[in-house]
């Protein structure tokens, strides 16, 4: 009975779901319609878009490199060995006390600068001073006996002129007046070892330079033994520089040595970077270490800035000679299975590789020993998508070309990146 009322009912579709999907067709044709809209607009621009892949890339082949060139010129260039080396005071000094004592009175303070001469510390003197008082105590005792003794003598000769004495009597008594003189020098130097104890009980510096961290507190008992001393001094103006170089290196600087020229010494930080001082090759050592195959070198630097602080770590740069060269810049020098070349700019805007030689380097310079000339002009930057016989555009202002310097056949506007990378030199790296 039930499902009989039920099935009589009359069928009522659900308009609100048609409407809905009605609704989503229209978006979905909307939405295709813009995207094929926006892919023609952007293949119309310029050229059509005919195809992709490899055709695409073909096209895109034929194009100009931009990049930037440098003319090879001829110029000085330094030769120049790098080593890293250590900086050392060119004089250090551990202050003892020579003599045994309470610290009584320490006169610097930790890190002070001083001069050679000033008071550092003060040792109890007292008792240095009594034995200097007991030395000239016995001087003037063994004095006076001496005068005495020689007073005597010179009666005992007149008396033995005069017969009323015998030669043996004069001749004791000048034997007694040479024992006195010899206690008297000995008194002298009595007196003397005195007064030198008792100086040391003031500790001055021996040098010009910068304490230390002092190592004995004020009313401590120091020692004449004790190695490990009141204070370590550094002279630190001048400095000097220790460091190493291979023996093949050694006679191209024993030459300038030996000429009589001074060769120079720069400086830098640890990022070899940031130039800290110029200073001069002071000596060499006499031998090579046989463990090393390397000879030590020695410079000396003013410091006037006090930039340089012992044990620092440094970047050298012995500067051995100058030279004329052909010299170009170091990033223009590629290097590949076939050695150095670079990227040689022709009349016709393309380039070639060529084989050179290199010789030496200074800093963002290299010479060339042979494979290049003067005026031929070389990229030095935009290496990596050129091949052999590229065409390229020179950008205006690039080192070696004036400002408004350009390629009127090559066309205008940078290279757009195509994500796929073109082919080097053969062999390149």
């Amino acid at each position: 009975m039930c499902m009989s009322e039920s099935s009589s009912e009359p069928y009522r579709p659900n308009r609100g779901r048609w409407l809905w999907a009605f609704v989503l067709v229209l978006a979905v044709a909307g939405g295709y319609w813009l995207y094929a809209r926006n892919s023609g607009s952007q293949g119309s621009k310029g050229k059509p878009v005919a195809g992709r892949g490899m055709a695409g890339m073909a096209g895109m082949a034929g194009m100009a490199v931009p990049v930037k060139v440098a003319a090879v010129e001829t110029g000085p260039i330094d030769y120049t060995l790098k080593a890293i080396g250590t900086v050392t005071a060119f004089n250090t000094v551990t202050v003892r006390s020579r003599v045994d004592g309470e610290l009584q009175k320490i006169a610097f303070s930790d890190g002070q600068k001083v001069q050679e001469g000033d008071l550092l510390a003060l040792i109890d003197p007292r008792n240095y001073q009594v034995q200097l008082d007991q030395a000239l105590g016995q001087q003037r005792q063994n004095e006076a006996q001496l005068q005495n003794a020689q007073r005597d003598l010179q009666r005992y000769q007149l008396l033995f002129k005069q017969n009323s004495i015998a030669k043996q009597q004069v001749d004791a008594q000048a034997a007694l007046v040479q024992q006195y003189l010899g206690s008297r020098k000995s008194d002298q130097a009595a007196v003397d070892s005195a007064k030198l104890q008792l100086s040391f009980t003031r500790i001055t510096a021996p040098i010009s330079g910068r304490l230390g961290l002092r190592k004995v507190d004020q009313g401590n008992m120091v020692n004449a033994s004790n190695t490990d001393g009141l204070v370590v001094i550094t002279q630190t103006q001048p400095i000097s520089v220790m460091f190493t170089l291979p023996q093949a290196q050694l006679p191209d600087v024993l030459e300038q040595i030996r000429a009589g020229r001074t060769l120079a010494v720069d400086l830098y930080d640890r990022d070899d970077v940031r130039k800290i001082a110029t200073g001069e090759l002071m000596s060499l050592d006499n031998q090579i270490d046989i463990a090393t195959g390397t000879v030590k070198f020695k410079a000396r630097f003013g410091n006037e800035d006090e930039s340089l602080f012992p044990n620092q770590f440094v970047n050298v740069r012995l500067r051995v000679g100058t030279s004329q060269a052909l010299v170009l810049p170091t990033m223009g020098v590629q290097q590949g299975s076939i050695g150095a070349f670079v990227y040689l700019v022709g009349d016709d805007s393309k380039v070639h590789v060529q084989p050179i030689v290199v010789g030496r380097v200074d800093e963002k310079r290299v010479a060339v020993t042979s494979g290049l000339a003067a005026g031929q002009r070389v990229v030095v930057e935009g290496v990596d998508r050129l091949r052999e016989g590229a065409q390229v555009q020179v950008m205006a202002g690039a080192p070696g070309e004036p400002a408004a310097a350009q390629d009127p056949a090559a066309p205008a506007g940078p290279l757009p990146n195509t994500g796929v990378p073109s082919s080097n030199a053969p062999g390149a790296r």
